[in-house]
């Protein structure tokens, strides 16, 4: 156990993917809390009432904050319930649980894989820039259904035909993935010429 401990933090402390992956994970965090921070601090956009009615308590009238920024963009207070623009909504313990724990094992898999261990490696830069991406975001969204109980939520481009309000958590699990789907490509089309 000591010589795995040992590992972690040589890998933590000296340049390379482990360190890369880790630090944008908790410059994402950072950013993703902030951001909320000033929405519900500075801007006031969950006054008394807000979360109330957008978990559907009943006599609750809505109170949340909204403010037009320009033609396509908008902060609009949502308290998302679910995952990423609120799919599989968790409105009990139980389900807010099974997100939570989901987050956390989907976190600690990719942690691994930045450490060099587990099943899922993170043995390029892209990689790395995804895991942490995706890291970052499902432990944003975590502290928030920690805390609260449902995720702040605030970004509205729905102008635009984009129907949904996120945060920047949401923005780095998706970009995460986004960017293991091009990893993916890219390695499976280097494989394909290194055949040739």
């Amino acid at each position: 156990m000591a010589d795995l401990a040992r590992d972690v933090l040589q890998k933590l402390v000296q340049p390379g993917f482990a360190r890369l992956g880790l630090s944008l994970a908790a410059g994402i965090i950072l950013l993703d809390q902030l951001t909320k921070w000033l929405v519900l601090n500075v801007l006031n956009f969950s006054p008394e009432g807000c979360l109330d009615f957008q978990l559907g308590r009943e006599g609750a009238f809505n109170t949340c904050g909204h403010l037009e920024i320009s033609p396509v963009f908008d902060l609009t207070m949502v308290w998302n319930k679910g995952v990423s623009f609120g799919l599989l909504g968790a409105d009990n313990l139980l389900g807010r649980m099974v997100l939570i724990l989901f987050s956390l094992a989907v976190a600690g898999l990719l942690i691994a894989g930045l450490l060099g261990y587990g099943p899922l490696k993170a043995d390029r830069k892209l990689l790395t820039i995804a895991f942490g991406m995706i890291i970052g975001g499902a432990l944003g969204n975590v502290i928030d259904r920690i805390v609260f109980g449902a995720v702040v939520d605030f970004l509205n481009f729905s102008d635009v035909w984009f129907p949904w309000v996120f945060n920047v958590a949401d923005v780095g699990i998706n970009v995460g993935v986004g960017l293991i789907i091009l990893d993916m490509f890219l390695s499976d089309r280097e494989s394909r010429l290194d055949k040739t």
